[in-house]
């Protein structure tokens, strides 16, 4: 078999037409009526749509395959599309296929054969059990209760993860050709639960930003979200742990015009981590995220469009 590429061709020459347009089961687009700023934003980790065969093959409930979703996430963010963005959400769950990934990055233990050459088996996230089909949910609990079929994972990559990431250049392209530039805010949640040593040096913070320690978005775009958002009245941390995933590693070209941002929100701001439901605080985090996306959109395009 040979290696698929990596965008198809046809989900890549489809135009933006109406408030709303998606791919049934794996995405959906939420556009805005009037396209006024020079944002997309993603939610790649909040779909909460489970396959059937998928949780027949696990040995978690579905309580604990949903402790991998960054929930309400997309819903948090909604504000954009009224602001003038688009919002891309995908519907499969992370624990399913985990689209912040290279579209290989398999672990060799969880297939039931040899795996071909071009799969990047050796990568930190494969390490960690968190590749493009994971084999732990959050908790670090084991998935499934076999071994898989490689033709299997290659299914769901070709139906997920290749359409969802041939929207998202289609936005950012255009959003780049409208504009002159395109920010890209890539939206996750992180726990407050288990966080990793690392934030617990930094003491308790609400936000993470990440823009791969400077390589992924204008220092201005940095600049201007810290502050907002602390202005806010969030603690916001830069980069560690969250430093960025595939999305902002893979787009954040700042040279062409496309500058990437990633941000984590933590959890037990907006939500009951054990029981998986809201809090009262989401409706103000919410207008609180409006407020960043316009300030985002507010800069000015001197700083973040490339330079001739």
């Amino acid at each position: 078999m040979t290696q698929p590429h990596a965008v198809p061709n046809a989900e890549s020459n489809k135009t933006l037409s109406g408030p709303e347009q998606g791919l049934d089961g794996v995405y959906r687009l939420l556009q805005p009526a009037e396209w006024r700023l020079p944002l997309v934003l993603a939610s790649p980790h909040s779909g909460r749509d489970y396959p059937a065969d998928f949780t027949a093959q696990s040995r978690l409930d579905g309580v604990a395959l949903r402790r991998s979703e960054d929930c309400f996430v997309d819903e948090i963010f909604a504000p954009a599309v009224a602001l003038g963005a688009p919002l891309l959400t995908a519907l499969f769950p992370r624990a399913y296929l985990d689209p912040n990934r290279e579209p290989f990055e398999f672990d060799p233990g969880m297939f039931d054969g040899p795996l071909p050459s071009y799969v990047n088996s050796r990568s930190p996230r494969v390490a960690a059990g968190l590749g493009t089909v994971p084999r732990i949910v959050a908790s670090g609990e084991e998935i499934y209760r076999t071994r898989l079929r490689f033709a299997d994972a290659v299914a769901r990559v070709e139906r997920c993860y290749y359409p969802y990431h041939a929207a998202l250049r289609r936005l950012v392209e255009a959003t780049r050709a409208r504009f002159g530039y395109c920010i890209l805010l890539d939206c996750h949640s992180m726990p407050s639960i288990g966080l990793p040593p690392e934030i617990a040096e930094c003491g308790a913070v609400d936000m993470v930003l990440g823009d791969c320690y400077g390589s992924a978005c204008s220092p201005a775009l940095m600049a201007a979200a810290d502050e907002c958002l602390s202005a806010l009245g969030y603690v916001v941390g830069r980069n560690i742990p969250y430093a960025g995933g595939y999305t902002t590693r893979h787009y954040g070209r700042p040279s062409t015009g496309i500058h990437t941002l990633q941000i984590e929100l933590n959890r037990s701001l907006y939500m009951d981590e054990v029981g998986l439901c809201r809090r009262p605080y989401l409706g103000t985090l919410s207008v609180h995220m409006g407020r960043l996306v316009a300030a985002l959109g507010d800069l000015s395009p001197a700083l973040l469009r490339p330079r001739r």
